[in-house]
């Protein structure tokens, strides 16, 4: 069985690709033996609100990781929990933080996100692989 440090450094050196879909979701599929793979993923949450021209958009996103069975396809585990999530923001056409500061003025993203803490896999990835680990390991009847 894999370890939890091994498990860390395959969560955070994973090629992260963008799923095809409605929805901008992003996904690491990472093959952990004996026919079992871990996704982790991010996607974006719904919004109902209909954005104005040239006005701000923040879009939040959440992480969620699962176990399947790299055979079947059947998830045998899952957390979509939405503990960890992030948001970016943009206006109008720009998305990259310098170009709308200059638009807008200076903006600090952590304002507008202030919840925002867990947007990169390194701020994660040793509660997914600590999650992922009680997921590995067969429980013991008392």
């Amino acid at each position: 069985m894999i370890d939890k440090k091994e498990l860390v450094d395959r969560i955070e050196k994973a090629e992260l690709g963008n799923i095809q879909g409605d929805k901008d979701v992003w996904e690491k599929h990472i093959y952990l033996g004996d026919n079992k793979v871990l996704i982790v993923g991010y996607e974006e949450e719904e919004s109902s609100d209909v954005p104005e021209p040239e006005e701000e958009i923040v879009k939040e996103y959440y992480w969620y990781w699962e176990l399947r069975d790299s055979r079947t396809w059947d998830v045998l585990f899952e957390n979509h929990d939405k503990i960890f999530s992030f948001c970016e923001s943009e206006m109008g056409t720009y998305s990259d933080q310098e170009r709308m500061e200059d638009v807008v003025g200076d903006i600090d993203e952590a304002e507008v996100c202030s919840w925002s803490e867990k947007d990169l896999i390194e701020d994660i990835s040793e509660d997914i692989a600590d999650n992922v680990m009680e997921w590995l390991t067969p429980s013991k009847k008392d």
